[in-house]
């Protein structure tokens, strides 16, 4: 009796060790396929996303791309100045400032358009006559200046009937509306023998 009693809790023994295996065997296969999953829906997150300087390179690429063309100076983006005189042989010389003001780059190309005017706006004579030839395409990046000379017989000399100014009005080239520069420089022919007034083509810089 006593054997058979020894023999029966062995048996009972051997039977727990084997469930307890089977139970730590079913708990130690859920736990890969939990680490799986969690790192399988992660792996796309981190690679569907560019880098910060990756999209800052196609941002730079894609501005440059759409650079606009450089065109023409319009009134609104230009001033008007006209500088100091210079006398010689007879004649009174000032060149005639056009300056980019606005935030881009622009061009000008060929005569200006000019025009002696009273206090009341009225012109005074006739337009300028412009001197042929040398025209170039001048770039004026902002702040840059572009000028032509306007010239005429000093009025002492030729004694063309003259009047004085009250501004000189400026046409940027291809353009309508003038600039108005007040005229400090005293009489101008207006009509008579040697009372015409010159313009040359616009050059690069602020006068000779």
């Amino acid at each position: 009796m006593v054997n058979r009693s020894r023999h029966l809790a062995a048996s009972a023994a051997g039977v727990l060790v084997v469930l307890g295996a089977l139970a730590s065997c079913g708990t130690g296969s859920g736990t890969p396929g939990t680490s799986a999953r969690t790192s399988s829906s992660a792996a796309p997150a981190s690679s569907a996303v560019p880098s910060e300087s990756a999209a800052s390179t196609v941002v730079r690429t894609a501005t440059g791309d759409a650079d606009p063309p450089v065109t023409r100076c319009r009134t609104a983006e230009l001033s008007a100045a006209v500088g100091r005189m210079d006398p010689g042989a007879g004649q009174r010389n000032f060149p005639v400032v056009l300056t980019n003001v606005s935030s881009r780059t622009c061009t000008l190309y060929g005569h200006p358009g000019a025009a002696f005017v009273d206090a009341a706006g009225e012109q005074l004579g006739p337009d300028p006559k412009r001197t042929p030839g040398g025209a170039v395409t001048v770039t004026l990046a902002p702040g840059d200046s572009a000028w032509a000379g306007l010239r005429y017989a000093s009025p002492g000399v030729s004694g063309a009937r003259t009047a004085t100014p009250a501004a000189l009005l400026v046409t940027p080239p291809d353009e309508r509306d003038p600039l108005e520069v007040p005229w400090r420089a005293g009489e101008v022919p207006v009509s008579g023998n040697s009372s015409s007034v010159f313009l040359t083509v616009l050059r690069p810089g602020s006068g000779p």
